[in-house]
């Protein structure tokens, strides 16, 4: 088309001023059923297609233009940059400035009419000559693209961490029961120490001096194996603390490289909530937190596992209360949605800094000097396998809440019907 054009024009122009007035409205037609056939062709299309003059003002934009950035007829004739800042246009204007083949491509990001990731091809419309009459921009759509790369980036890291997480557990896993029974048989030895005193007496005389002259010797050996017990009891408590916590570690590794499907069963919401609560609550008041409970009053029934959404609420609350000093408080709702039911943890704390919530999710990030980054991880993923979503709101110095989404109806396939025969 585009040769034709020119070769169209090439024959009019050197003897325009000889045609006639009927022969100048056949051109004139001619010329506008090629500019009709044009800007249906950019319509069509599904890359936006932006026109800019020399002066940087808006000359011709396509339907796929409004469609990424939601710009209306009237802006036509603005300048560029009032309209698209993040373009940087000035940094296009100095390129054309230079003579030569001058195709830029660059990337950048969009927040209006909604957050997109547009991949930018820019090309002077008077192709090698120095200065500018204008520019041509091709606005290509990469959100998508982008979101798959990052997906399979996600997929990549889940199987490095299937591996690695198998090889962690089969390793501490025999040994971490061998301690934990030998602790169990050394808490056992204590128990008699403390009720037969004598059983201590000579571990402890070859550490200690003699007992002064003069003191009931037995009293004194009494209080030495009541000493060495109590010692004992601090360390075996020690011990089995960071036995416990090895053993959580290589559960969330586990629950993260071994996804069950949910077994969905009409369950109630507030079931689940309360059942968690009542588990967590002494840690609660250990910590010296408050709680608030505002559960919606007949919530439906909706389909999902009460074992898995149970883990969901453990591991939120269990962030909350780390994220919180003593006197703070925990939040739990519940409620009702468009076709869904929802729950909520709430708490006081510090906040989320806003450059980690888009890291939140990711496995191995964790913003807590024990935390594994593998809890929020295996929230995500229990809830989309629902068919649900969650929210995440934070603000410093005033909290952090998540909210989950479940849908009331489950998902089922939909088949196509058999044709009738007569």
């Amino acid at each position: 088309m585009t040769s034709a054009k020119s070769s169209f024009l090439d024959k009019v122009l050197p003897r325009l001023g000889r045609l006639d007035d009927q022969s100048l409205q056949a051109v004139v037609q001619r010329l506008e059923r090629e500019r009709a056939f044009l800007e249906t062709l950019f319509n069509t299309i599904e890359d936006g297609l932006l026109v800019v003059d020399a002066a940087g003002r808006i000359v011709y934009f396509n339907q796929a233009v409004t469609r990424l950035l939601g710009l209306q007829p009237d802006v036509e004739g603005q300048p560029i940059t009032d309209v698209l800042p993040e373009l940087g246009w000035e940094k296009l204007v100095q390129g054309d400035a230079a003579a030569g083949p001058r195709v830029v491509r660059h990337e950048f990001a969009v927040d209006y009419p909604r957050p997109r990731f547009l991949r930018l091809s820019a090309a002077p419309l008077d192709g090698e000559a120095a200065g500018g009459a204008g520019m041509a921009l091709i606005l290509h759509d990469e959100t998508e693209t982008r979101q798959k790369t990052f997906e399979a980036i996600e997929s990549e890291r889940l199987q490095a961490l299937t591996l690695l997480a198998a090889s962690v557990a089969h390793e501490l896993g025999n040994p971490l029961n061998a301690l934990h029974i030998h602790l169990q048989l050394l808490e056992r030895e204590v128990r008699k120490l403390k009720l037969s005193p004598a059983a201590g007496v000579f571990a402890k005389s070859a550490l200690r001096p003699r007992p002064a002259r003069g003191a009931p010797e037995a009293a004194v050996r009494r209080d030495d194996a009541r000493e060495i017990a109590g010692k004992l009891d601090q360390y075996l408590a020690v011990a089995k603390g960071e036995i416990n916590r090895l053993d959580y570690i290589i559960t969330q590794f586990l629950q993260a490289i071994r996804p069950s499907p949910p077994q969905l069963a009409l369950t109630s919401l507030n079931d689940v909530a309360q059942r968690t609560l009542a588990l967590l609550q002494p840690e609660l008041d250990n910590r010296g937190l408050a709680v608030k409970t505002k559960l919606a009053r007949q919530l439906p029934a909706a389909p999902l596992d009460p074992a898995q959404v149970q883990q969901v609420l453990l591991n939120l609350i269990k962030n909350a209360m780390q994220a919180m000093t003593r006197n703070g408080v925990l939040t739990l709702q519940t409620g009702e949605g468009a076709d869904g039911v929802w729950a909520s943890v709430g708490d006081t704390g510090t906040g989320i800094p806003q450059d980690q919530i888009n890291r939140i999710f990711e496995p191995f990030y964790t913003t807590k000097k024990k935390g594994t980054g593998l809890g929020l991880m295996i929230v995500q993923r229990i809830v989309r396998a629902h068919g649900g979503r969650i929210d995440l709101e934070s603000h410093a110095g005033r909290g952090t809440t998540f909210r989950i989404w479940l849908p009331l109806h489950e998902r089922r396939l939909r088949l196509l019907e058999a044709p009738l025969h007569d």
